[in-house]
């Protein structure tokens, strides 16, 4: 009996991570003009690259897609991979770690490395991917309360902060401020609007910074490192925000995913998509809200 449950919870699993092209998904080159296939992506990305996956946080399809990804990947690049994650704060790397490792139990880990609400659901797999084949997580987010410092008093605040937190869990300082398109863009999301002083239009950037600054340490570590990097959509379409960075600031060469649930998914007018990534990403999920 025991046995039969165990088959059925295998059966189960398998069909909820295998999604169909065409009918959960569909994907599209951007600069080829026509529809392609995750092994595709893998096969493009090379030594020293970046791929950033701009996902719809509340996408279960997407979710599902990024596992795919990382499992192509791994299928080419092997150990070289590394997963980099919005997800999780640079404060608690160790702890990511130490669960990797084996050390702590996945209880200790979720609580303990503030694991988002919906981790078990959506980024479970991923990380349980890594963790099996042995690849590098990267916690590459800025520790929430320096944002939140940002988004009160401004990126000047960080000056405060002590040596050993400037060293080990901030982009270094001074970090700049981009304007024109991605200000454009970020006050269309506002509803128009932001913070008196542009405090919050600066934690986004900081936000960035941190992130893209903890892959290219990564990658300064790993030279034929490839790696993989989940975050919204918003931090990396268009080859804005984290994506200008690393092209800028490092000198990588990032391809990017844009995922979202589209309303035209049946037939999808391709062109209104094309801008916001190397590769366009839709799923037959719930929109966003516009």
């Amino acid at each position: 009996m025991r046995s039969l449950f165990l088959s059925l919870f295998l059966l189960s699993t398998y069909w909820s991570i295998a999604q169909v092209a065409g009918t959960d998904y569909k994907l599209y080159d951007s600069r080829l003009k026509k529809e392609t296939t995750v092994e595709a992506i893998a096969a493009g990305i090379g030594s020293g690259e970046v791929l950033v996956f701009g996902e719809q946080h509340d996408d279960s399809i997407g979710h599902l897609m990024e596992q795919k990804v990382l499992e192509a990947l791994y299928a080419r690049q092997g150990a070289e991979v590394m997963l980099a994650m919005e997800m999780f704060h640079r404060d608690v790397q160790y702890i990511v770690d130490e669960y990797l490792a084996g050390l702590i139990s996945e209880k200790n880990f979720i609580k303990e490395a503030r694991a988002w609400d919906s981790y078990k659901t959506d980024y479970r797999p991923s990380v349980e991917f890594a963790k099996e084949k042995q690849l590098q997580v990267i916690a590459a987010n800025a520790p929430s309360r320096y944002t939140n410092m940002v988004t009160r008093k401004g990126l000047s605040s960080l000056n405060a902060l002590s040596k050993e937190v400037k060293d080990r869990y901030i982009a270094p300082l001074p970090v700049d401020t981009v304007t024109g398109v991605y200000y454009d863009k970020f006050l269309e999301a506002m509803g128009g609007h932001t913070t008196p002083g542009m405090n919050l239009f600066q934690s986004q950037n900081f936000w960035d910074a941190t992130m893209s600054w903890s892959i290219a340490e990564a990658l300064k570590k790993k030279k034929k490192g490839v790696v993989l990097m989940f975050n919204g959509r918003f931090h990396s379409d268009n080859h804005l925000g984290l994506v200008r960075r690393l092209e800028l600031d490092y000198k990588k060469k990032v391809t990017t995913i844009s995922s979202f649930a589209a309303a035209d998914f049946a037939s999808p007018d391709w062109s209104k998509y094309v801008a916001q990534g190397d590769y366009i990403l839709i799923t037959a999920g719930h929109p966003e809200q516009e």
